[in-house]
């Protein structure tokens, strides 16, 4: 389909129909920014405000990342007015892999449409979208899927909603193939998330992502999330172990079972870019946030446990030098 932000708003047209009882949406605190840009504006183009439509849920006082007890006592809270449910599966800044099942059934039990943006799940854990009853998802594929940056996002839409005439912007690409040529004004929607394609895509973004697709197909995402566990709990074993342990903290979950590949570190003192540009320096390869995160993630696909050594070692030597 298209990029991210652009399947979020083409399936936000269709899952999102506010009503004056029932028109907030529901959605973590400090989501990326891009998610909330497309949230806040499909509130404005029902006519309604974001000051009152849109609920973000955060973490308790000094703590980073969410309670999945609070998010479930949201919803029972809040649900009859919530029109849309709408979470990251992996939060990017904090590398908090929700407990989407748990979220969706919430979600399902008062009334709510469901979705989540996948962007730091796809490719990274395991999701039963189908089994979890969730109404729609999309992602895209630069991440974890390695399609590189502009590649072509995905969607996903129960099949539930296959026979239902759902709302949407149609284009020539998401009618039924076997009568789009008999030139019809007739949109026949094929019964799939397909039918919310609308032009033709890119041919450079599609190869790229299948390139990749194809070295995937060669594992499964439970020997990929077997590693990772394995790689992430590594990570962090090293990292509890340096000398320099208290110039820094670990924002991801302890429990590998709410995180995926990611960990996030929190540097005190200011010094987060001069460690960065150290790590980049070192020939480690890793994300920053600024003010004060660096995002690591070693990856099972391509990362190996010598290079989880290698850049605590060189974390540990940068740590030594600054203040």
């Amino acid at each position: 389909m298209n990029t991210l932000t652009a399947n979020l708003h083409f399936l936000m047209v269709a899952f999102y129909r506010p009503t004056p009882t029932r028109h907030k949406i529901l959605m973590e605190a400090k989501s990326f920014p891009s998610d909330y840009y497309a949230i806040e504006s499909q509130v404005k183009f029902h006519g309604y405000d974001p000051a009152k439509s849109i609920i973000q849920i955060a973490p308790r006082p000094n703590e980073h990342t969410l309670r999945t007890e609070d998010v479930l006592k949201t919803i029972e809270e809040e649900g009859d007015s919530v029109a849309l449910v709408l979470f990251s599966g992996v939060q990017y800044y904090t590398g908090q892999f929700f407990e989407l099942e748990k979220i969706a059934t919430a979600g399902k039990a008062k009334g709510c449409v469901v979705g989540y943006d996948l962007a730091h799940a796809v490719g990274n854990v395991p999701l039963q979208l189908h089994d979890w009853n969730v109404d729609f998802a999309c992602w895209c594929t630069y991440k974890y899927l390695n399609a590189g940056p502009g590649g072509i996002g995905g969607a996903f839409v129960h099949e539930k909603h296959f026979k239902t005439d759902l709302p949407r912007f149609a284009g020539w690409w998401g009618t039924d193939p076997s009568t789009k040529f008999e030139m019809t004004h007739t949109f026949t929607p094929i019964p799939s998330a397909l039918s919310f394609r609308v032009s033709n895509p890119n041919v450079l973004a599609t190869i790229s992502l299948l390139g990749s697709l194809q070295v995937f197909s060669q594992t499964s995402i439970h020997q990929l999330r077997q590693k990772s566990v394995l790689l992430t709990g590594y990570i962090e074993l090293l990292l509890d172990a340096l000398p320099s342990r208290s110039k820094f903290e670990i924002l991801t979950p302890r429990d590998p079972a709410q995180r995926g590949c990611q960990l996030s570190l929190f540097f005190k003192g200011g010094v987060m870019m001069e460690v960065f540009e150290g790590l980049r320096g070192g020939g480690i390869i890793c994300d920053e946030r600024k003010p004060d995160v660096i995002r690591i993630s070693p990856t099972p696909l391509y990362n190996k446990f010598g290079d989880v050594w290698r850049f605590v070692e060189c974390l540990g030597r940068i740590l030594e030098k600054v203040a």
